[in-house]
């Protein structure tokens, strides 16, 4: 298993489908919402090189000190609308759950990014990767929508589905 660091600033083309990954340093959760409000008023933060981690925790909250109880992936076709987009805005990496479209093949060919998945099932396994909650953004969409920075260490394990070559799992 590679681990890759983010935000990233290495050329991920070498990683092609089925390579095993997982990542240190700082992810974000974004979901429909999220997605579509990044589309409409841009990024509250740089999110070049970023990794989009297409989920909706669960978050303890005593007097906005926040816990993660959970983070385990949503299905990300529902960002299908958005994500070309997205992807255009500078993010490197995208996790989520079962497949994506052919735009999100497209974007992630033209911005050399990649797209892989976690497993689902596995929230309590992924939350033990969490190292911290470094913030949060649109809490107003509600805590599944918010975007949610965490940092994490050795987050995964994850799977390559698509690369940035064109290629699929899921053909």
């Amino acid at each position: 298993m590679k681990n890759i660091k983010v935000p990233v600033e290495d050329d991920l083309t070498s990683f092609k489908i089925g390579d095993v990954i997982s990542l240190t340093g700082n992810i974000l959760t974004a979901r429909d919402q999220a997605h579509k409000r990044l589309i409409e008023n841009g990024p509250p933060f740089d999110i070049k090189g970023a990794a989009i981690f297409h989920a909706g925790p669960i978050i303890k909250n005593k007097d906005n000190d926040y816990e993660m109880i959970a983070i385990g992936p949503t299905t990300s076709m529902r960002m299908n609308p958005y994500q070309a987009n997205v992807i255009a805005m500078g993010p490197k990496i995208i996790i989520g759950k079962g497949g994506m479209d052919d735009s999100v093949r497209e974007s992630l060919k033209e911005y050399g990014a990649i797209y892989a998945v976690a497993t689902g099932g596995c929230a309590a396994l992924y939350v033990d990767s969490v190292e911290k909650i470094n913030s949060v953004n649109w809490l107003d969409l509600g805590v599944p929508e918010a975007i949610w920075s965490l940092k994490v260490k050795e987050f995964g394990p994850l799977i390559v589905a698509m690369d940035s070559k064109g290629n699929s799992l899921f053909d």
